[in-house]
């Protein structure tokens, strides 16, 4: 079990001012109380471990006391910039999310960096939000939990689901999502499923991912003009949000060179907490909207996640 030793709690009245220790602090939905940086945001509380102090004051010959890098609570045990959005910290009475890692260095608009010539939050410090509040206090450890991301991948063909051949949509999917996540340093389960043109076999599936959380979904196939064409038809229903401009976006690009590519119905949009993406079935063209798709994943999984990462 990974955990966290807190061996200092912090606060300021003043953003952008050192914080000093407390005795114990008190998290609610808002953030640490009477605390500057407390708020409707997502970055109620932020948490910077002791070996950052050890390594900075070892390039700086300084000490720098607990909270003067502005963080909430200071830790000792994990190196914390390792942790990803969406890991959990928690104890029995307290329950953080991380949602980011480092922040924008203000420079000389910010007291901790004119008081000590540098500061190391932008880089090691992490921020986070209250999912359950309480009290914490330094001696208080918290156990950490990273969180295991769930992507679904659906491929319609009845030839490839009766073994006519192999599907080869579905997989290169898979294969990219996989990719996605372990560059950006998250783990990821990826539920697989190959089923028949069949309407009501898609909707069950979709609605099971969905219920199940996962956190992205993508179809392949059957978003054509053809009799059996209908993908584009079972996901509008299910979806809370519309998100037009990306397949509009990647059809006029490869229908610019290509005029079949403007054929494709591919659909795009939210449902529940899940990210929908109904892509066209033939192998070129899932590499192609792959190739767009996937360098917007971090910024839509934190629009929808409600974090201005900006």
């Amino acid at each position: 079990m990974a955990q966290l030793d807190i061996i200092s709690v912090n606060i300021s009245e003043q953003k952008g001012e050192i914080k000093l220790p407390v005795s114990s602090i008190e998290l609610t939905s808002l953030g640490v109380t009477n605390d500057a940086h407390s708020g409707k945001w997502h970055r109620q509380v932020s948490l910077l471990g002791s070996e950052s102090f050890a390594k900075f004051s070892e390039i700086t010959g300084k000490s720098f006391a607990w909270g003067e890098f502005a963080e909430n609570i200071t830790t000792s045990g994990l190196v914390l910039n390792n942790m990803r959005p969406g890991d959990i910290l928690r104890n029995s009475a307290i329950e953080l999310e991380v949602t980011q890692i480092g922040k924008k260095c203000h420079g000389d608009g910010c007291a901790i960096f004119r008081d000590t010539g540098a500061c190391i939050m932008p880089k090691e410090g992490i921020f986070a939000r209250v999912l359950k509040g309480g009290t914490l206090k330094s001696g208080d450890k918290l156990e950490y939990f990273r969180k295991t991301w769930k992507s679904g991948v659906i491929t319609l063909s009845d030839r490839a689901s009766e073994g006519v051949y192999a599907d080869l949509s579905g997989p290169e999917i898979a294969v990219s999502l996989e990719e996605f996540f372990s560059k950006t340093g998250r783990v990821n389960k990826t539920d697989y499923r190959l089923i028949p043109d069949d309407k009501l076999l898609l909707e069950d599936s979709l609605k099971e991912l969905i219920n199940s959380g996962c956190e992205i979904i993508f179809t392949t196939g059957g978003t054509g003009i053809g009799p059996r064409d209908f993908t584009p038809e079972v996901v509008k229903p299910l979806l809370d949000k519309e998100i037009p401009g990306i397949m509009d976006f990647i059809r006029m690009k490869y229908g610019a060179q290509k005029p079949n590519a403007l054929l494709s119905r591919s659909v795009a949009g939210v449902a529940g907490d899940s990210l929908i993406f109904v892509l066209p079935g033939s192998l070129k063209a899932v590499k192609e909207y792959i190739s767009e798709i996937i360098p917007m994943l971090d910024h839509l999984i934190a629009m929808k996640s409600g974090l201005d990462n900006h």
